[in-house]
């Protein structure tokens, strides 16, 4: 009998061990799957942050291509040599102190961790931003700004003016404990370098011979072909710039998300393209395309705040206002004698700061705070923007002369044309070698 109830006591702790190994051995397995997924999570958010990254990036040669376009030809190279510069400056001060003083990590973002994502991929993601805001600011001066001050001003404003006016809401400063609003930057990019444009404008002046008197004298950019390519880059960097702030993009929920800011980031460009493009019909009696391009950027403006949560017919609105808000803000700017020659006040500016309000309005977010917190953003840039250009025109000066103005910047600052209408093959030493052969 004991013999017996030894054997089934045997059996049972047998039976107890091969279940425990059986349960550990799932246990392990579990353990194994959970952290395979999670490094597929992490390198999906990766490769999707810096795709997203790569759009952004795509929007520097739409502002080139936008702003030479609406300049004219004889400035083309000094534009692309602006636009190329913030780029190549942004890398490098962004890097060194920007982002160190915007997020408060280390300086030269060594030792940086993210945690979702590599630190090198977020601060990427951050840096294309960063170059936004300060290539804004190009398209406002141009014709008239030396290069040098130029250079300055953007190691300037991607160093300490951004990042520093960024740290309030996206570093989590006071407005966003405050509960401020902005998805991905309608305040803290557009209207930061918008305003920033704006007393630019101001500390430097009027192109020679834009305004004589009460005159307002038209001028037409030069080509308008590029000015179109440019802005259908910027819409399709749009696409990286808003769905991108999402940030992570591995779980259903992020992926729903992502889907509904591609949509309502097109209905608000589309809407805004349509509206500023009817009312500029009714204004001029032809539909402009300079307005309604620049209708299409403020109605991506507009919902880059909200397009997380201005949805459908809402973005259709917001956007459409933006459109028409633009177009009026022009000509608003051309009767204050406010030379802005592609509209980087009023698109990024103005649409800035409404786009940030429309979150109050149609998106849920405490509208005095959003009132509050764009208002902050446009007058600390607009303040900081003069601020700069005025001690770079009492110290290196920031105006070319007349002489330089009247000639072109491309020669008088790079010597060389955007166009040559010279023939190579015309050249006599070319000639004298073929007649040789």
């Amino acid at each position: 009998m004991n013999r017996r109830k030894f054997g089934v006591i045997s059996l049972l702790v047998s039976l107890g061990c091969l279940a425990f190994a059986q349960d550990a051995e799932l246990a392990d397995k579990v353990t194994a799957l959970e952290a395979s997924l999670a490094e597929t999570n992490f390198a999906l958010d990766t490769l999707s942050l810096l795709f997203y990254a790569v759009l952004v990036a795509f929007m520097q040669p739409g502002f080139a291509l936008l702003e030479a376009g609406l300049h004219s030809a004889k400035n083309v190279v000094n534009i692309f040599m602006k636009n190329i510069a913030d780029f190549v400056v942004a890398g490098l001060a962004y890097w060194a102190v920007g982002f160190s003083i915007m997020y408060s990590a280390p300086l030269f973002i060594r030792g940086y961790e993210a945690g979702w994502v590599p630190g090198q991929a977020d601060f990427f993601f951050q840096l294309v931003f960063a170059a936004t805001a300060a290539t804004i600011v190009s398209g406002a001066i141009g014709g008239r700004m030396k290069f040098t001050a130029y250079l300055i001003f953007s190691a300037v404003m991607t160093a300490f003016i951004y990042p520093f006016m960024g740290s309030w809401k996206w570093g989590g400063g006071w407005l966003d404990q405050m509960g401020f609003a902005d998805f991905a930057g309608s305040s803290l990019v557009h209207a930061v370098g918008g305003f920033a444009a704006l007393g630019a404008i101001l500390a430097i002046g009027p192109r020679l011979g834009r305004y004589a008197g009460n005159t307002i004298k038209a001028m037409p950019g030069h080509n308008m072909a590029l000015a179109g390519l440019g802005v259908f880059l910027l819409w399709i960097g749009w696409f990286g710039f808003n769905p991108g702030s999402q940030l992570a993009f591995s779980t259903a929920a992020d992926s729903t998300t992502v889907a509904d800011i591609f949509i309502n980031t097109n209905l608000a460009a589309s809407a805004g393209a349509l509206a500023a493009m009817i009312l500029s019909w009714i204004l001029f009696k032809k539909p402009d395309f300079s307005m309604t391009v620049n209708g299409v950027l403020a109605g991506l403006v507009t919902i880059t705040a909200g397009c997380d949560v201005i949805v459908g017919g809402w973005a259709i609105v917001a956007g459409a206002i933006g459109g028409i808000l633009v177009v009026l803000s022009v000509l608003m700017f051309d009767r204050l004698k406010i030379d802005d020659p592609v509209g980087a006040v009023s698109v990024h500016g103005i649409c800035g700061v409404w786009g940030t309000i429309a979150v109050g309005i149609f998106g849920g977010a405490n509208l005095g705070v959003q009132v509050l917190g764009t208002l902050v953003y446009a007058v600390g840039a607009f303040a900081s923007g003069y601020v700069v250009f005025m001690i770079l025109k009492y110290t290196v000066g920031i105006r070319v002369t007349a002489e330089e103005e009247v000639r072109g910047l491309d020669i008088a600052e790079h010597g060389i044309e955007g166009y040559s209408a010279s023939d190579y093959v015309g050249n006599p030493v070319v000639l004298s070698a073929v007649a040789g052969d």
